[in-house]
């Protein structure tokens, strides 16, 4: 017999045991309690994307379930966990709108209740509902807050939508006027007070502050101390109203001031926020986590969070289609925010879900359980997921691929593989992987997606026929749609360089081909697979981006360059990986770590002038301020700083590629064993791989994994 109740203890902890013949699940609220009913239905097979990915069991004749003597005790190592649906216009929203809710004709409460549902499986409990333009507001539309409510979800808004109002859909300017505090606060107030009254009695986290109604900076205020001074009123203000209406003290209501983009320029010129809320620290959009608490901050009573992207729409270019972040960056960043104090709030921006499955159940996972994952047992997690998706008969070696499927993505998105920008557009243009030089590295990418290609389909000969669908979406879309998409720009690319006609036409053959091979996954996708259930939920041109036409420009183009190569070329350089290091040294209580899942490696830590490039990933200090010394043999050491600022062209450039890169130009004294030792001068630094170039006149893009 199977029991289920409440005992009181920490919030949402659940415990699993054997009592005589009965099992016991006890949670110290509701929420405890429903995710220990869900950690056993995941021990017994069931996956949490049973429906959202259509992973059906496997049949079983007998069910075992296996504890440790004591049983299971679990509790969450970040308070509030969840999700941001967004730019939901190219998938979730015209497929709930017409294809699963058509009565509602919008994300109603039947989506928001199976999404509810994903959550709870996945031992999360907030939202940030989806607020693109198009969509109705989650508020507005008749049975979403029940639904919310009904499953124990608490609900909160991003950074532009302060006092739980989603400002695109629901700022009527006819009625209340502009959008500015310094002119027009009392009609904001009055707006603001509204949606408090509607929820006066339901479980939310507050989002404070100010910003454009559609994702801009506040209007008003001329410098940034004007900027500052009513961004501080705005907040006094807002606690207040919440102090009235939900006649409590305030700083026992959860609130949340997001650093985003230009609030966080105001936060470090003197911003002051009120120490019981919560500071929420944010990535760069790519990834790479600004900034965290330091000392004195780690000692508000408020603490602080991390909202993190695993999709965006924006500068330098969108990843709407696929979720390529790497696993091991996941578990670095929001690690290394854990260790900083962001124990209160964790918020993924996972665009439509879809395209983001695995990498949304990581960030989860890390929220639940920061100890569970550590460097060493990333791809351990992957094998877990892969034997509970598709079995273990082909854990390991799906496991493998995928590691290898988000390497080659790190290096370049298959979004970012038209060298192209958006906010100002750029037009496509060949790739910087060059085919006359470093092996021929456009020819090697070429193999490595088809090899990946290959694989797939020799693994989905052993998938049992009720799991076909669930892999096509998990596995056989991404991997396919990013081999396409590469093979469509490098082949075009090929084609452009050729240096006869039958040449040209063979490769932009294959270019086309690969462009028409993307519209036939993703029409299998929404017209086909799990029986039309998912129709219009993929996109394969999200904005309808230049990135995903077929790029007849580069193979028009007449490229009369040099074609010729040498074997000779091939020798004038050496590749060393991050972790291929003879000797590392740490400080203190300091050490270096590998982390699998990590960089370009994988793995990420002569007689004649060279350039020695030290490739470290793009991340980010408090005070901008990482810096990476370069000492030669006993020469004296170079230091240089690595960080970006803003919206810079060199931050741009090494986000599209993964990748911060310094140069340094020396020569070898004399023949024989040499040293290359590196030094930095805080944490947070990446250091990926190096080359030594004795080519320095022939440019290439990639240094080799393998």
């Amino acid at each position: 017999m199977v029991w289920a109740f409440l005992f009181p203890t920490l919030p949402e902890k659940f415990h699993i045991n054997i009592y005589e013949e009965n099992l016991i699940i006890a949670g110290s609220d509701v929420r405890g309690t429903v995710y220990g009913i869900f950690e056993v239905a995941e021990r017994l097979g069931i996956s949490p994307w049973k429906w959202w990915a259509d992973v059906k069991p496997m049949p079983r004749e007998i069910l075992t379930l296996n504890f440790n003597k004591g049983g299971v005790s679990e509790e969450p190592s970040v308070q509030y966990r969840g999700i941001f649906l967004n730019d939901e216009i190219w998938g979730l929203k015209p497929w709930s709108a017409t294809t699963f809710e058509p009565e509602v004709g919008e994300l109603g409460p039947k989506t928001y209740e199976n999404i509810f549902q994903l959550l709870l499986r996945l031992k999360a409990n907030s939202i940030w509902p989806a607020m693109h333009r198009g969509t109705k507001a989650f508020y507005k539309v008749s049975g979403n807050n029940e639904m919310a409510r009904k499953y124990k979800i608490v609900v909160g808004t991003s950074h532009c939508e302060p006092m739980l109002r989603n400002n695109i859909g629901e700022w009527d300017h006819d009625k209340y006027g502009e959008y500015n505090y310094f002119s027009n606060s009392e009609n904001v107030c009055q707006y603001w007070d509204e949606r408090i009254t509607q929820v006066i009695d339901a479980e939310n986290i507050i989002t404070l502050g100010m910003r454009g109604v559609s994702d801009g900076q506040m209007q008003g205020g001329e410098t940034i101390q004007q900027k500052i001074k009513i961004l501080e009123k705005i907040i006094s203000d807002q606690r207040q109203l919440l102090a009235n209406r939900k006649n409590k003290p305030v700083d026992s209501i959860a609130q949340t001031v997001v650093l985003y983009k230009e609030v966080l320029n105001l936060y470090s010129n003197g911003l002051r926020i009120p120490v019981d809320v919560t500071i929420m620290w944010c990535d760069d959009n790519h990834g790479y986590i600004r900034r965290l608490s330091n000392e004195e901050e780690q000692k508000r009573r408020g603490g602080s969070g991390v909202y993190y992207h695993l999709s965006y729409w924006g500068s330098p270019h969108d990843y709407l289609w696929f979720s390529t972040t790497e696993p091991g960056l996941i578990w670095y960043e929001m690690s290394r925010a854990h260790a900083n104090g962001a124990r209160k709030i964790w918020i993924v921006n996972v665009g439509d879900i879809k395209p983001s499955e695995y990498n949304m159940e990581l960030f989860l996972d890390l929220a639940w359980d920061i100890n569970a994952i550590n460097n060493d047992n990333i791809d351990q997690h992957m094998k877990a997921w892969a034997s509970r998706e598709f079995g273990e008969s082909i854990a390991e070696d799906l496991t493998k691929l995928m590691n290898e499927y988000y390497r080659l993505a790190f290096l370049r998105r298959p979004e970012f593989m038209g060298w192209s920008e958006v906010e100002p557009k750029t037009e496509v243009e060949a790739s910087q992987f060059n085919s006359k030089t470093n092996g021929n590295e456009l020819l090697r990418r070429i193999n490595m997606y088809q090899d990946l290609v290959d694989k797939a389909d020799q693994l989905k000969e052993k998938v049992p026929d009720d799991r076909l669908d669930a892999w096509f979406q998990l596995v056989e879309y991404p991997i396919k749609g990013a081999a396409s998409m590469n093979h469509k720009f490098l082949y075009a690319q090929m084609a452009k360089e050729a240096t006869n006609t039958v040449k040209h036409e063979e490769y932009a053959k294959l270019s086309r081909e690969a462009y028409q091979q993307i519209k036939q996954l993703t029409t299998f996708y929404n017209e086909e697979m799990s029986s039309e259930k998912w129709k219009h939920m993929m996109s394969m041109n999200p904005r309808k981006l230049k990135v995903f036409d077929m790029p007849e420009n580069i193979i028009a183009e007449n490229d009369t360059t040099d074609k010729s190569r040498t074997e000779a070329e091939n020798k004038q350089r050496i590749f060393i990986q991050a972790n291929e290091y003879k000797k590392v040294k740490g400080s203190g209580n300091f050490k270096w770590i590998s982390i699998k899942g990590l960089g370009y490696s994988n793995c990420a830590n002569t007689l004649m002038p060279f350039e020695l490039q030290v490739r470290c990933l793009p991340a980010h200090s408090n005070n901008f301020d990482h810096q990476i010394g370069i000492q030669i043999d006993k020469n004296e050491s170079q230091y240089f700083f690595i960080n970006t600022k803003g919206r810079s062209k060199e931050w741009k450039q090494n986000i599209l590629r993964n990748s911060q890169i310094v140069k340094l130009q020396s020569n070898f004294e004399k023949e024989g064993n040499h040293s290359i030792r590196l030094y930095v001068n805080q944490t947070g630094v990446i250091i990926d791989q190096l080359s030594i170039d004795f080519a320095m006149d022939q440019p290439f893009y990639e240094i080799p994994y393998i």
